[in-house]
């Protein structure tokens, strides 16, 4: 049998050193299909500030297929790489909604407000099915229910298969699934190194500068010297541990700066910033 190709677009891009575009849309069909046809490495779908739907989220990832696109690519994965973010934040140690997500098909989760080691190892768990104590890769041990049919399905592989691939990058070298934690607390900030240094799995950390801007007083002027040291400081944590750190806020303004202090996942606004997103793969080398 021939292999089986990388299918996680966004896993794919970091994996090569470069950076990652990911596009930030509402859970509708009409934006699945438009960024389905984009540059995009992936789409994160929201749902911490917007309707929780899983059925929307299902119908989505169904528009994302392109006939033509799989006929190309020789895989049933969609070129752009659905990921969502889901609504509760890390201290509620949720994992039913992980679990929804995953099974309905999605590549990866973005955990909002993620600050203590124990919430991110709750975020790798979820996204990880069990294994015995001992066995390879045990730890952070998987706490997902087994239902794969679906998911297996639109990934385009068997059960086994999916199995084998429905791991965790970069613990699992060949896992698809991106576990995306979010830095937005300064308690999030001083326990950084520890959550980095002692929870494998963790594929990006990405800034959450609006309510880390709110807890520092300063709401939405990220350019205030505090906002500003804070998240310096959080990207320069991720750089000294090796992990991707993400900004959501690219623009025409501020693109070639985020691309210059190694920034490696940045998520434009969609679909109305592909010309920023254009601009961003220039000055990543990605044209």
């Amino acid at each position: 049998m021939p292999e089986i190709p990388r299918l996680n677009g966004v896993i794919k891009a970091l994996e090569q050193g470069t950076t990652a575009f990911v596009g930030f849309a509402p859970v509708d069909i009409e934006h699945a299909v438009a960024l389905a046809g984009s540059p995009l490495d992936g789409v994160a779908f929201e749902m911490e500030h917007a309707p929780l739907t899983t059925t929307g989220l299902r119908d989505a990832l169904q528009y994302m297929l392109d006939r033509r696109q799989i006929l190309d690519a020789g895989t049933l994965a969609p070129r752009v790489t659905p990921l969502v973010r889901i609504p509760p934040n890390g201290g509620e140690m949720n994992q039913w909604i992980a679990k929804q997500v995953l099974d309905i098909g999605v590549f990866g989760i973005i955990f909002p407000h993620v600050s203590t080691v124990a919430e991110a190892r709750n975020a790798v768990s979820a996204c990880r099915y069990p294994r015995l104590p001992g066995a390879p890769l045990h730890d952070p041990p998987g706490i997902r229910g087994d239902a794969p049919m679906r998911a297996a399905r639109y990934w385009g592989l068997s059960q086994q298969e999916y199995y084998a691939r429905a791991d965790v990058w970069p613990l699992a070298p060949q896992g698809e699934i991106l576990v995306i934690i979010q830095c937005e607390e300064v308690r999030a900030i001083e326990n950084l190194p520890r959550i980095l240094k002692e929870v494998p799995g963790i594929g990006v950390v990405l800034i959450g500068e609006g309510d880390l801007s709110q807890e520092l007083g300063h709401p939405r002027a990220y350019e205030h010297p505090v906002v500003a040291a804070a998240i310096d400081r959080i990207l320069a944590i991720c750089r000294e541990h090796g992990v991707p750190c993400g900004h959501p806020h690219p623009d025409a303004r501020n693109i070639e700066r985020l691309i210059a202090s190694g920034y490696r996942f940045l998520m434009p606004s969609a679909p109305r910033s592909f010309a920023v997103l254009e601009q961003g793969r220039k000055l990543a080398g990605r044209s």
